[in-house]
């Protein structure tokens, strides 16, 4: 394999290549299908099937076919029903079909190649599980890969296929361990074309965002942080208050040099008197995701089973399949519904009493819905009595601190909040955060806590934050109207994209089917210094066309949607003709610095 080696999504000249190949290979080489005077083979699902190319030069090497989930039908219908094979009822999973390969290529890497290509495909669009027909003399190259057999075999014409599935997480876990090195040495020899990274992230889940990697990790081009439109991460918009600020400027090199409170005792007093609750229910973290690591790997093992919400905030997933490894069950929310949870359904799939742990996100992120507090009081009321709940409430303040069910938790030992004081309090760099339970589950909990869990320039800052409520209720309200704004200026754009504002300091812009994905206008973007949240990694159910854009300040704002609209002329080019003129105000994108 060369350094002339391609793979890229397939374009309408490789597509008459790949019915002109399917045709040599499965009617007149392997009889699966019956010759035709075209000389061309058409699938039914060519509409909805995502093909990778493998070329070398001018020569195509081989293909893949990948039907994800929204199309509604896979290849597999046509010889099983969903009753005989159930997973293809799920919301995650995507289909790999007619891996065909030009018979000089067979020897070489491009088989390999492709099958990874579609996996990291999946990947990037939320896939959990895949599906395929592998022939059975190939199966040995198919479990070598990490796919199972299902127990179903098929057949197509002269052909025998076994019905293979796998976890797309395990699968690409496998396949870095075992083929490191030839991945490494055909990431040197490929050039990679499509619209995910060739290799996974090292703990295959994306914290935070990118834009502190054009900032720059290694803190030489910190200026940079002046040019970069972070909107793809959701740290407030506007400062901390007059108080926090004095409080860590007044003598930072005493705060940097000395150990603070060792249990934040002040901070936990502060919180206490802050949320009126008892200083016993409460436990203080380095932000909130030390408080999932430390309360989930105390509670859940690999024989947990866990419900969590889809779409959710990914670190839950993250903790509970990939560090803990249990059995995770998905909540679908439904974009018919407004993403909202559906509390008949969501008290059916929670009554079988099967769950250990039940994580809510609320308001949720990233769809920005709030389920009121009522409706989950009586959800957790009604919950077998063995199954705990976990009530993340980080962007709460948004909404209304009395729908906070902290009081609940202070006395119900399934109950448990977590609210991190980052994104409502303009203290994302300082990591603080703070969960409530009963006495006991709180007192378990600071037992694994190690001393010093808050540092004391966080400390400090906390404390001050909690103690000036109006500076923040006012810049909250100032998030909803900047908000508001951004979403009627985006929506504007044009008229095929759709705006769904959050409840909280972000809102969705979901691109039209057919249109460009979510990866190639956060790549536009970003040429443009504006780093939009792509969230097809996060869940299938936003079929790869959904960003998330976090509220700035009004200059920042108008460059997002400067370069929003600048993304859309490029990757629509129907728009050139009738562009929208921008709102007055707002610059064109690149140009504010």
């Amino acid at each position: 394999m060369g350094h002339d080696l391609q793979l890229r999504a397939a374009t309408a000249q490789d597509l008459e290549w790949v019915h002109e190949l399917r045709h040599r290979v499965y009617a007149q080489e392997l009889g699966q299908h019956a010759p035709n005077p075209a000389g061309r083979l058409r699938d039914g699902l060519d509409g909805d099937n995502a093909y990778l190319v493998a070329a070398r030069g001018a020569s195509r090497v081989g293909f893949i076919s990948v039907t994800p989930p929204w199309s509604g039908r896979y290849g597999l219908d046509k010889y099983l029903t969903r009753d005989e094979l159930p997973l293809l009822a799920e919301d995650d999973v995507f289909e790999v079909r007619i891996l065909t390969v030009e018979p000089r290529w067979r020897a070489g890497a491009a088989a390999p190649l492709l099958m990874y290509a579609a996996l990291r495909w999946i990947a990037a669009r939320g896939g959990r599980r895949v599906v395929a027909m592998g022939r059975t003399e190939l199966l040995d190259m198919y479990v070598a890969a990490g796919l199972r057999p299902v127990g179903r075999t098929v057949r197509g014409g002269a052909l025998t296929f076994e019905v293979l599935t796998g976890d797309v997480s395990e699968l690409t876990r496998a396949v870095t361990d075992r083929y490191r090195g030839l991945l490494e040495r055909l990431r040197s020899a490929v050039d990679w074309r499509l619209d995910v990274p060739f290799t996974p992230g090292p703990d295959g889940c994306e914290h935070g965002g990118a834009s502190f990697t054009a900032v720059g990790t290694d803190f030489r081009t910190l200026h940079r942080r002046h040019e970069v439109v972070a909107a793809d991460v959701l740290d407030a918009w506007f400062p901390p208050a007059p108080g926090v600020r004095a409080a860590l400027t007044e003598d930072p090199a005493w705060a940097a040099r000395t150990s603070p409170p060792t249990g934040a005792e002040g901070l936990v007093a502060e919180i206490a008197a802050a949320r009126g609750l008892p200083a016993e229910t409460l436990a203080v973290g380095a932000g909130s995701s030390d408080l999932i690591f430390r309360a989930f790997g105390r509670w859940l093992t690999p024989a947990s089973r866990v419900l969590l919400m889809d779409p959710g905030y990914g670190e839950y997933a993250h903790v509970t399949e990939r560090v803990i490894g249990c059995r995770v069950d998905r909540f679908r929310l439904r974009r018919e519904d407004g993403w909202r949870i559906d509390p008949v359904r969501l008290s059916a799939a929670v009554g079988s009493g099967r769950y250990d742990l039940v994580v809510v996100v609320n308001p949720n992120n990233p769809t920005g819905r709030h389920a009121p507090a009522a409706d989950l009081r009586s959800l957790i009321a009604a919950a077998p009595a063995r199954t705990r709940w976990w009530i993340d409430e980080a962007y709460l303040g948004y909404v209304d601190p009395a729908e906070s069910l902290a009081g609940l938790a202070a006395t119900d030992p399934r109950v448990v909040v977590c609210t991190s004081l980052s994104k409502m309090y303009a203290l994302s760099g300082m990591r603080a955060a703070y969960l409530v339970a009963e006495p006991d589950t709180a007192a378990r909990l600071r037992r694994w806590t190690p001393p010093w869990p808050v540092s004391l320039p966080a400390q400090l800052a906390a404390v001050a934050a909690l103690r000036d409520p109006a500076h923040y209720s006012g810049r909250w309200l100032r998030t909803h109207a900047l908000r508001r704004q951004l979403a009627a200026d985006l929506a504007g754009s044009d008229e095929t994209v759709l705006v769904e504002e959050s409840v909280a300091n972000f809102l969705n812009v979901t691109l039209p089917a057919g249109g460009p994905n979510a990866a190639r206008l956060v790549a536009e973007c970003r040429r443009h210094d504006v780093y939009l949240r792509d969230l097809s990694p996060l869940s299938a159910l936003y079929q790869g066309r959904t960003v998330r854009i976090a509220v700035k300040d009004t200059e920042e704002n108008a460059r997002i949607v400067a370069a929003f609209r600048t993304a859309l002329d490029l990757l629509l080019p129907s728009r050139q003709a009738s562009r929208v003129p921008l709102p007055e105000g707002v610059a064109a994108a690149g140009s504010a610095r």
